[in-house]
């Protein structure tokens, strides 16, 4: 189990990068080896394991935001 969860991390930073990477392409600036690396593996990546990463930050990060959202904006009991 512990294995599995660190492979969604990774895969969650791998696509952080090609995103980056990405951008980078788009504006048409240079890629560097490393770059043009996280680009490839995330394309190769199975389609099941770029919906789990994204999936799993964008689950991640609503989470965050509703309880962010309930400590700030609660209403107290009197």
């Amino acid at each position: 189990m512990a294995d599995e969860s660190a492979e969604v991390f990774d895969d969650l930073y791998l696509g952080f990068r090609a995103g980056g990477a990405a951008r980078k392409r788009r504006r048409g600036e240079e890629l560097t080896a490393e770059e043009e690396e996280a680009i490839s593996r995330w394309e190769r990546l199975s389609t099941t394991r770029k919906v789990i990463a994204i999936g799993s930050f964008s689950v991640g990060t609503f989470g965050l935001g509703f309880a962010a959202g309930g400590v700030l904006f609660g209403r107290r009991k009197k």
